[in-house]
């Protein structure tokens, strides 16, 4: 692992920090399922489905749980 020779300088660090602000945002998926919002690559939170297949069992809301 490399370890730095000399300290960086303020004004480096805060040069190379400021493109932060304006990378591309997140871009968001549908879930094949139940059409709802998700990231890509990511299990639906809402059905628990990915990829053709049931990740997650989640239960059924019923009226008494809400």
């Amino acid at each position: 692992m490399c370890i730095p020779k000399f300290r960086r300088s303020r004004m480096s660090v805060r040069r190379r920090r400021a493109s932060f602000w304006y990378r591309d945002p997140v871009t968001v998926g549908e879930c094949s399922r139940c059409h709802e919002p998700k990231l890509p690559h990511r299990i639906c939170k809402n059905c628990g489905f990915y990829n053709g297949r049931d990740i997650l069992k989640l239960e059924a809301k019923t009226d008494s749980d809400t």
